[in-house]
């Protein structure tokens, strides 16, 4: 027997049960998207054919095939053709961070993060081994860092952080990453032997990484020292000393004998005090990987500097597409710790792989959460390895920018010789086009280099040399990364090249045109279709294709196409002034005597 509801099932004539609405359950009626959807997919996920998903398509001015891709706006517009509601179901990161907001009372002075860089042979490393007393420029090879560390002292009770790095290419290796860890960059210069062109590199590596600058001019004590030499070197470059109307600190040390040491630390504290750098310890850690490595009976280690919160023995931490909990804290006098606040560089044990330079690590709530982490870093790493690397070219540049923004092309440049670049810095210069601006983060002679791609990179910009080609490693490396590397040999295709940039960097600005107006006199009321205005041109002329907008007593009531546009029982394409005409507004009848019509356009002009 059936009970009385389903006993009392509709039939057809012949006596069948009939068939139930195909209308999806209510339950039934969401499409899950991860980022990306195929047609065939979301057709299947709203149980409809895909030659329908197509035509909708079509119908919206978008060709695609069964297998195509559609992202989430797109599967969104079509889904509700069909009274569908698209869940974005993407992996979001920040489900799975610990969610925290730093007000500015709970921050707290933190010990400035100090990078030593300099030209080879200026005594950066003897510079580090008088600051913290330790023997380092003796054990490595041809005077040579051969490591990156930190390492943490003591100035009349203040600390400081010095981060010890190989030179400016591993600087901007690690602000590649997102890493930007240094606070105050102090610059060596060798006052025998003042500016070279590793130097200038460095300053140009500071300066976009807008980082605080002191200058150290070293070997003070050597008999060929000369002091205003160099500081006059380096006036050419934009540092300009304090005593010459600058911004710039300079301090004459020797690291050999010792002398300017406190000053150069006292001038580092002057900095930190101006600058006011804090942090909130009591939050969760979260820092940036100095280095990594595999130790023998350790596992895998890293040097980690914490900039916001403190980071405890025990944390479960994810550091790029690593994670682990901390089994150990080490300070850098190898001294185990069970806690680390902001500005303290640490070793850390635990994680389940060597991390990178530049990973930023933070800790998570669970073991759960850094898993999924990890997983989702990872595939998406495996599906960016599948694309290849994006490009950074002068057309793909008007993408990056953001409505409204001023807008800046980044440029490297190499020539053969120093009077070619000279020519072409003054050139460049002096390309104006309104709304944009050209910026030289490096210019130099010889060569491109690795270290000018990893710039160009870092910055979003491109390469421009002149009768120079980049080495065999540098080539690779902008391959790798997508940098454009544009080669000349005359300079005004140079700058043809760079203004044609910028106004393609330029989003074209868009201009209204007015082409008439027409005054409401009378209005006649037509069956099945509504309200027709009877107007006068009086200025310009009124055509079917221009945009139009009903303006009544100065404001605008309504924006949009006419329907119909004729002169007494004909249709026609256009009406002049001087002459009477009817139009139908577009879906809108609410109009009266008196309005007045307007004809636009907006139309786009080149920036010149």
């Amino acid at each position: 027997m059936m009970d009385g509801a389903s006993g009392r099932r509709r039939r057809n004539k012949k006596g069948a049960p009939k068939k139930a609405s195909p209308k999806a359950a209510a339950h039934k009626r969401r499409v899950e998207v991860a980022g990306t959807i195929t047609v065939a997919n979301l057709a299947h996920g709203m149980s409809v054919k895909a030659s329908q998903v197509i035509k909708k398509l079509i119908s919206m001015g978008q060709l695609a095939t069964i297998n195509d891709e559609l992202d989430l706006e797109a599967a969104q517009l079509v889904a509700e053709e069909f009274d569908f509601e698209v869940i974005d179901a993407a992996f979001q990161e920040d489900e799975h961070l610990i969610d925290v907001e730093d007000n500015d009372e709970d921050l707290q002075p933190r010990p400035a993060v100090v990078t030593i860089m300099g030209h080879v042979d200026h005594g950066k490393t003897s510079l580090l081994d008088a600051i913290r007393s330790a023997n380092v420029a003796a054990r490595e090879a041809g005077g040579i860092t051969q490591h990156i560390s930190a390492y943490q002292i003591e100035n009349k009770g203040e600390l400081i952080t010095f981060i010890d790095t190989p030179g400016h290419a591993a600087f901007t290796a690690m602000r590649a990453r997102g890493a930007q860890v240094t606070d105050i960059v102090v610059l060596v210069v060798a006052a025998d032997d003042g500016v070279m062109p590793q130097t200038i590199e460095v300053i140009n590596h500071a300066k976009a990484a807008d980082v605080a600058m002191i200058v150290a001019l070293n070997k003070i004590d050597k008999p060929q020292a000369d002091p205003n030499r160099v500081k006059q070197q380096l006036m050419e470059h934009g540092l300009v000393p304090e005593e010459y109307g600058g911004d710039t600190m300079f301090v004459e040390t020797s690291a050999t004998q010792g002398l300017g040491v406190d000053d150069l630390l006292d001038a580092i504290l002057l900095v930190a005090e101006v600058e006011e750098y804090g942090a909130n310890p009591e939050r969760h850690g979260e820092g940036t990987v100095i280095e990594g490595r595999l130790e023998r009976g350790k596992g895998p280690v890293a040097t980690v500097l914490v900039q916001h919160g403190t980071l405890k023995r025990g944390d479960v931490v994810v550091a790029g597409t690593t994670w682990g909990r901390v089994r150990a804290l080490t300070d850098h006098l190898g001294k185990a710790i069970k806690e680390a606040g902001p500005s303290t560089p640490v070793e850390i044990m635990g994680l389940d792989a060597v991390p990178n330079a530049g990973d930023n690590l933070v800790v998570v709530a669970s073991d759960k959460d850094a898993k999924s982490l990890v997983e989702n870093r990872a595939e998406m790493e495996r599906q960016a390895s599948l694309v290849g690397p994006r490009s950074v070219t002068l057309e793909d540049l008007l993408a990056r920018t953001q409505e409204g923004e001023r807008v800046t092309l980044n440029l490297i440049i190499k020539a053969d010789v120093n009077g070619s670049l000279e020519a072409i810095r003054g050139a460049l210069e002096q390309i104006k086009v309104e709304g944009a601006d050209v910026r030289i983060l490096h210019s130099g002679v010889g060569a491109v280099t690795e270290s000018d791609v990893t710039l160009a990179h870092t910055n979003t910009g491109v390469i421009m040399g002149f009768n120079v080609r980049p080495d065999a490693k540098a080539r690779r490396t902008a391959d790798g990364y997508g940098v454009e590397v544009r080669t000349y040999s005359v300079i005004y295709e140079a700058l043809e090249d760079v203004e044609k940039g910028l106004r393609g960097l330029l989003a074209p600005e868009t201009k209204e045109v007015v082409h008439g107006s027409a005054e409401l006199r009378q209005v006649f009321q037509v069956p099945k279709v509504g309200s027709i205005a009877g107007c006068m041109v009086i200025d310009g002329k009124i055509a079917r294709s221009h945009e139009i907008r009903l303006l009544r007593d100065g404001k605008i009531i309504w924006t949009g196409r006419l329907g119909s546009l004729r002169r007494f029982k004909d249709d026609v394409r256009e009406v002049s002034s001087g002459y009477e005409c009817g139009m139908n507004l577009d879906g809108f009848n609410d109009i009266k005597t008196g309005d007045v019509i307007e004809a636009f356009n907006m139309v786009e002009v080149e920036r010149s």
